[in-house]
């Protein structure tokens, strides 16, 4: 049946005519996974590993190019986007030139097309067409987006277009782009344009910044950068973490279903995947630590700017000679224990994720609504210093929403939907340090997983409803004083440092650093964000 759709579909006019690519030499379109890696081995875009999974290179860019990210600056966008070191205006007439130039392009090219959708809500759901030149692109695009069936196929309508064209490259003093690379959003048009990069997250990433922007402010849902789970009871949870938090791995519980691991939207009383699959970073992975992403990755399964063991076809995962961002893309039913549909109810308990590297905050803390938008907006975590010259000292980052770069709208709008929502439905929300305890970097240790993990189960089974609590008295969130399987010395973090004075410096050091931060969000934000701040 998929054969016989897609003989139709290749030869419907209609379809090229809509995107523009009457003149390309072959059209391919929602070819099968199996057929895109044959293409893809082929045009020599990748390796087959061990595993059946292809091993492809992303090229000169093994990340995003955040500077080189544009939305198009129209009467649609003009006083609603938030614009920014993060959101930089493009002219529509650029734009459109642009757009002509890479269809241009593709005259005489190969071009393989893929239809799928992203939100798992019937109420929610957006149509997606990708233009792709490289089959691995094409099959990244199978993976992550949400595929339709056969029936919805034949019925499809295009509601939003990525064109991707890696060996485009734009002219800066003609084409108005910075450099030669470029991933540009229209949401008026309904196009993302990307080129000069052969990173496939551009594209993912693409289309989570337009949801980002159509959902909070065109149908008042909350967009959200975190992964999700659900108890055996129905409890939803949600995990917000920036990278290194532990954000995939306290989200994967055996225990639990998952509904997702990085994009997900809450409208009402459901909180919904975007995705239909997981992009997860490989570095060092290894059985022990993640089993159910190494056995995800077999074939079909994408890995990214990866590296063998020599003389095999055997992925040595440590090898970061490429980058330190190795990834894999897979579909989410390549892994159990998911949801089916990625959906659940409202979460009960929020979770917060930092890898303080300070030492300064509490393994587990309770916020209030307040607070929990404060630190919702300042997305903080702290990463270890390199050693250059003797330097230890953490530095502390801070991503507005725990995702700033793909944030279209001023952050205090997601968080006020966020504490709307807190309310509305009585959410617990924790803020939890998988980072230092008894010192900083260098002096302290580092938090133990079995640790963290008991202090979420207790949450998630209702174990910290009883307990007594004792605020923290520079950031003023609760402390619990006891959790089972968690020794309660731990749980303040003043108690656990041999110098006490030394503590209070420190954590007067980073309730400046939060401060200082927040500034620039100051002028926008509610007087019960701006009561969640430090209290000293």
């Amino acid at each position: 049946m998929t054969a016989i759709l897609e003989r139709v579909l290749v030869d419907t006019e209609e379809v090229r005519d809509s995107l523009g690519l009457q003149r390309v030499n072959k059209f391919h379109f929602n070819l099968p996974p199996a057929t895109l890696v044959e293409h893809a081995l082929l045009n020599g875009e990748g390796h087959l590993t061990d595993t059946g999974a292809l091993m492809a290179d992303t090229g000169e860019f093994t990340g995003r190019s955040p500077q080189d990210r544009y939305i198009v600056n129209d009467e649609k966008t003009l006083h609603s986007v938030w614009w920014s070191e993060i959101n930089t205006p493009f002219d529509t007439l650029k734009f459109d030139a642009l757009h002509k130039k890479m269809l241009d392009f593709l005259e005489d090219k190969t071009v393989y097309v893929r239809q799928g959708y992203v939100c798992d809500h019937p109420d929610y759901r957006l149509n997606l067409t990708v233009v792709n030149t490289w089959a691995w692109h094409n099959l990244f695009c199978h993976n992550m987006f949400l595929r339709p069936s056969e029936t919805e196929l034949s019925q499809f309508e295009s509601e939003f277009t990525i064109i991707n064209i890696p060996e485009f490259k734009a002219d800066p003093f003609v084409d108005g782009t910075r450099s030669e690379n470029f991933a540009i959003l229209n949401l008026t048009k309904n196009v993302i344009l990307i080129g000069g990069t052969g990173y496939a997250g551009e594209m993912k990433k693409g289309v989570f910044s337009v949801l980002n922007y159509k959902l909070p402010h065109e149908r008042g849902t909350l967009s959200m950068h975190c992964s999700a789970n659900v108890g055996k009871e129905g409890d939803t949870a949600v995990f917000f973490g920036l990278s290194g938090t532990g954000k995939t791995t306290l989200s994967a519980d055996p225990n639990r279903s998952l509904i997702g691991d990085d994009e997900h939207g809450w409208t009402g009383d459901t909180v919904f995947n975007f995705e239909g699959g997981c992009y997860a970073k490989v570095i060092n992975l290894t059985h022990e630590r993640e089993p159910e992403i190494l056995n995800a990755i077999r074939f079909g399964t994408i890995v990214e700017n990866t590296r063998f063991y020599e003389g095999t076809r055997t992925v040595d995962y440590t090898n970061s000679s490429v980058t330190q961002n190795t990834r894999t893309a897979y579909p989410i039913d390549y892994i159990p224990n998911i949801m089916q549909p990625s959906r659940g109810d409202a979460p009960k308990n929020i979770f917060f994720l930092a890898t303080d590297s300070f030492g300064v905050l509490p393994p587990i803390s309770k916020l209030t609504t307040g607070q929990a938008m404060y630190h919702f907006i300042s997305g903080y975590t702290a990463k270890i210093a390199g050693t250059e010259m003797g330097i230890k000292e953490p530095q502390a980052t801070f991503s507005a929403c725990f995702g700033a770069a793909f944030l279209p709208l001023h952050p205090t709008r997601y968080a006020d939907l966020l504490g709307k929502k807190i309310n509305q439905h009585q959410v617990n929300v924790w803020l939890i340090n998988t980072g230092w305890t008894g010192g900083g970097y260098g002096e302290g240790e580092r938090m133990k997983l079995a640790y963290t993990r008991a202090m979420i189960t207790a949450v998630l089974k209702g174990d910290l409803e009883e307990v007594n609590y004792v605020k923290h008295p520079i950031f003023g969130f609760e402390m619990p004083e006891t959790c089972p399987n968690v020794p309660s010395e731990l749980l303040n973090p003043r108690a656990t440092w041999n110098d006490a004075e030394a503590y209070d410096y420190a954590a007067l050091h980073l309730a400046d650093l939060f401060r200082s931060n927040f500034a620039k969000y100051s002028d926008y934000a509610s007087p019960q964000i701006l009561a969640g701040a430090p209290l000293v």
